[in-house]
């Protein structure tokens, strides 16, 4: 029997791009998820309600250390949206699908020239833009629960970032208050970006992957102007005069 399709009601198909933190992960992975522990004890809910991206270029692993790699963070509360640089014969059902084609910037003609950091109920947004634009600047404190992501260049705020949010630029992070949240800067690889803010009071800075949580850093930059920037492998600070 035909059965003839005569709801003229279409299903809506749109493509559309977010913006997802990449772990790559390195052997052993017992060392690495030691690792990976610290920096969520020292910075709760990093990865709560992010969505994560795995790279496995490069490592030479089977689909079983792949699988139990997956099982171990899913106990940690990190999910896996989908798995970049795995060979086919480590992919398998049930497993986080294959990505590929991935760009460390944005392709789209944003219309927004300003971003919009989320309602704290809300899940974070990305800042839109023009891809013509380097810079943004943000006119109001940026509240607990809120993100402002801005990939293509230098974010500037004029005033607080409150603990438990988040502040990921590209370019360098400027923060005319206090900074008690997490900011991290370079996030697509500008080992040369920097933080500045009025006073230090930070759960989590970051340049370029590289991070350094509150009980890193060293207590006469609390509550001070600083500076922050990269050198080698390590995260630099100085005070401001």
């Amino acid at each position: 029997m035909t059965k003839v399709l005569t709801d003229a009601r279409s299903i809506r198909i749109k493509g559309r791009s977010f913006l997802a933190v990449m772990l790559s992960p390195d052997l052993p992975f017992d060392d690495w998820l030691v690792r990976l522990d610290d920096l969520a004890a020292r910075s709760a809910g990093f990865f709560l309600g992010r969505p994560v991206v795995l790279d496995v270029t490069d490592l030479p692993i089977d689909r079983k250390q792949l699988k139990e790699l997956i099982s171990e963070l899913a106990a940690r509360n990190v999910s896996i949206m989908g798995i970049e640089g795995g060979r086919p014969s480590v992919l398998g059902p049930g497993m986080p699908p294959a990505l590929k084609g991935g760009k460390p910037i944005s392709d789209f003609d944003l219309p927004n020239q300003e971003a919009t950091a989320a309602a704290p109920e809300a899940a974070p947004v990305q800042a839109e833009s023009r891809p013509t634009l380097q810079s943004i600047v943000i006119h109001e404190p940026v509240r607990s629960g809120q993100s402002v992501i801005f990939p293509e260049g230098d974010v500037t705020i004029i005033g607080s970032v409150a603990s438990g949010s988040e502040i990921v630029a590209g370019g360098s992070v400027h923060i005319y208050g206090t900074l008690r949240g997490r900011v991290m800067a370079g996030s697509l690889g500008n080992a040369s970006a920097r933080i500045f803010c009025r006073k230090l009071e930070a759960e989590l800075v970051a340049i370029d992957g590289i991070y350094k949580t509150a009980e890193d850093m060293a207590p006469e930059l609390h509550g001070h102007s600083v500076q922050l920037w990269l050198e080698g492998d390590a995260i630099r600070a100085e005070k401001l005069i």
